[in-house]
């Protein structure tokens, strides 16, 4: 991290200083009828990127033609850490081998899954995959 001092300029070495770098791969949880497979996140410069694995345990969910689309209610996958949540809820997206759709993640680090595309669903054994990033600083 660039330490300034007085009389210093202001370069692009300086301005991509990346020695502040935050990770982790645990702590995160699933819900009730998923099972986590992974969880990453990573901090660098005030931007915070997950990525949120967890494989479908319980009964299928959005597969019949009345439920393609919104999946109401929402379900929830997973809750990220103390520390990788974001600051005001945020949209995500997520996707697995057979379908993808919109996520969100609250405040409280609730990952929920939204939409669903076509009717394919997720079936027991699919694993959705979601990614997010968002401004957070480093603290």
């Amino acid at each position: 991290m660039t330490n300034w001092l007085a009389g210093m300029r202001l370069t692009a070495d300086r301005l991509n200083d990346n020695t502040l770098q935050t990770t982790t791969t645990t702590g995160a949880t699933a819900s009730a009828g998923f099972t986590l497979v992974s969880f990453s996140g990573r901090k660098v410069n005030g931007i915070t990127t997950i990525q949120i694995v967890c494989s479908r345990s319980g009964a299928g969910i959005g597969q019949s033609a009345a439920d393609s689309g919104d999946l109401n209610p929402d379900v929830n996958m997973a809750t990220l850490p103390v520390g990788w949540r974001p600051p005001e809820q945020i949209q995500a997206l997520w996707n697995s081998s057979a379908a993808d759709g919109g996520a969100i993640i609250s405040t409280a680090g609730v990952v929920q899954l939204q939409t669903v595309s076509g009717n394919t669903g997720i079936a027991n054994g699919h694993a959705p995959r979601v990614y997010a990033s968002w401004i957070s600083e480093n603290g």
